[in-house]
């Protein structure tokens, strides 16, 4: 499901002994790229199909970085997304661009939200399809005065979302400019101005219905909905503009899929893709050194893209001047740190709800949140900052294998076996140290559990598959696992603070990487990852914007 692939004679001979030069060498390829991940594999395929000679260095043996498919249990034929879990910021563009052939399901059901610790299973069930349905299900809740505030405030989200989403793989706009083609002045105050808990309790009231909309600020973004910083606005924002309607779908046959593609689309335009080359230095200058199997060596572009996180660059970039040693110099930016968890499991079925007349396949064909009302989330929020992990964490469950059978084995799909996967939100970076880190991810672990069975009519964990080891299928990331495998500082799933998708009033704009949105200190190199303006989930819009720079260039 995941493409790997080894370098050839030919780029093994290109690439030379890692000695320092005196004087800057001549470039060996128009663009060295940094990262294969899906925003790596992105820019290798728009700037080789352009012509250009490009290399890519991934550290892994495989590539697609955090945009994985993976059988996670030994022995069992199932292929989760491992990290990266749905698309909703691809563009159309560049699907039909590099003629990538993936397929996106949309879910029937929007959101399924038990109320916490009501023992008959009252819980909010938002159906696509169906509007009365959805109404009863606002009034069950004693919400109905909030079924229609909750359809005209995604009403006005998706207005924003039709205004800015075509502008994404567009130089960027300035502040000004974007707010004249919002054309909603009371709207862009409460977005891009104000904290987005104003917006939400000004128009809703219920607070289960409340905390539905707040996880659209929080997933991945550790701030509370009133933060003065606006760091949840932000990630309000990429969550609602996707595709114009702020739909988040099923990637067909896993993650995986969606890098797979992209790698073909890059080796067939003629990108070369180096596996097992974990970079060690990069100069201002264009050099880019890498170790592979134990041997130094050097690469140099006329171009740098870099599909790694802007703290990391610091870290690689050789410190002034002296093509010796990386920078020790401390960044001006924020510390990156992600705040979630991730769990994933094998069930022999789905759990049973404790409200009968709600299908559970109809509750885990969306997004099935617990313990995420308003309250709970600032609550646990303000718990984290002191360091307190809550006995029910919150979470949202997401179950691919309703959506996309293709990822079990047959077989195991006709058993009526499914995939679950859990994010749980406020668990932040600061928790863990490499010491403590196992025993935080099984108090994490047993929290999310235990969240889970507050809302269920059964325990989970007695529908846990084993796998041929015998053990329970069941698999926890932290913010530190994540910073190891993917070496994402912090844990942060978006490699740091989210920015806004245009440029201050004020912001120069005079190279073709600050016009795009993907501009370093350093000329020859430019962002192309998450950490790009618009970088953040998988959208390729990194890799896209960091390409358009160079072609423009």
């Amino acid at each position: 499901m995941t493409a790997t692939s080894a370098s050839s004679p030919e780029l093994e001979q290109a690439a030379t002994p890692a000695p320092a030069p005196a004087t800057t060498p001549a470039p060996t390829h128009d663009v060295v790229i940094v990262g294969g991940g899906h925003n790596g594999l992105t820019a290798a395929a728009y700037l080789a199909r352009a012509g250009k000679s490009v290399i890519l260095l991934e550290r892994l043996e495989s590539v697609g970085g955090a945009a994985v498919s993976a059988q996670a249990f030994s022995g069992v034929d199932a292929w989760l997304s491992r990290y990266s879990y749905l698309v909703s910021l691809l563009p159309q563009r560049i699907v039909d661009d590099l003629g990538l052939r993936i397929r996106l399901a949309r879910r029937r059901y929007s959101s399924y939200t038990p109320v916490p610790g009501d023992e008959s299973g009252a819980a909010l069930l938002i159906d696509n399809t169906d509007a009365d349905a959805t109404s009863s299900s606002f009034a069950r809740i004693g919400a109905a005065d909030d079924a229609l505030a909750f359809h005209d405030f995604y009403e006005t989200t998706g207005a924003l979302a039709q205004s800015l989403w075509p502008t994404v793989t567009e130089p960027l706009l300035t502040r000004s400019e974007a707010k004249a083609l919002v054309g909603d002045d009371e709207l862009w105050s409460s977005i891009f101005e104000r904290p987005i808990g104003e917006l939400i309790e000004s128009r809703i009231s219920n607070d289960l219905v409340r905390g539905v909309v707040a996880t659209d600020a929080l997933i991945g973004t550790f701030a509370s909905v009133s933060d003065a910083s606006l760091a949840q606005n932000r990630c309000f924002l990429y969550h609602v503009i996707g595709q114009g309607t702020g739909q988040w779908d099923v990637p067909v046959g896993g993650m995986g899929t969606v890098t797979g593609e992209l790698a073909r689309a890059a080796r067939e335009a003629g990108a070369r893709i180096v596996t097992d080359a974990e970079v060690t230095s990069i100069s201002p200058e264009g050099v880019v050194g890498y170790d592979r199997h134990g041997h130094d060596r050097r690469v140099v572009g006329r171009h740098v893209l870099v599909n790694v996180a802007p703290d990391v660059l610091d870290q690689l970039l050789v410190g002034q001047g002296d093509g010796e040693t990386p920078s020790d110099a401390t960044p001006s930016r924020p510390r990156a740190e992600g705040a979630q968890v991730k769990v994933n499991l094998l069930l022999e079925r789905l759990p049973r709800l404790r409200d009968e007349a709600v299908d559970p396949a109809a509750a885990f064909g969306g997004t099935f949140h617990i313990n995420e009302t308003y309250t709970q989330l600032e609550d646990a929020f303000a718990g984290a900052v002191r360091g307190v992990m809550p006995d029910l964490i919150p979470c949202e469950i997401y179950c691919h294998s309703l959506t996309d059978p293709s990822i079990l084995d047959p077989e195991l799909a006709a058993s009526g076996a499914q995939t679950i996967t859990v994010f749980g939100l406020h668990t932040p970076d600061r928790w863990l140290t490499d010491d403590n880190n196992d025993a935080t991810r099984q108090r994490l672990q047993d929290a999310v559990i235990a969240s889970l069975n507050s809302v269920l009519a059964e325990p989970i964990e007695s529908l846990l598959l084993t796998d041929a080891d015998g053990n329970p299928c069941i698999e926890t990331k932290t913010t530190r696992d994540i910073e190891h495998a993917l070496n994402m500082p912090g844990g942060n799933i978006f490699h740091g603070p989210l920015s806004w998708p245009f440029a201050e009033d004020d912001d120069p704009l005079d190279t073709p990487a600050q016009r795009w949105g993907v501009a370093t200190e350093h000329p020859r190199i430019l962002l192309c990852g998450s950490g790009a303006r618009r970088g953040g989930a998988v959208s390729g819009l990194g890799g896209h914007n960091a390409a358009m720079a160079v072609l423009e260039g």
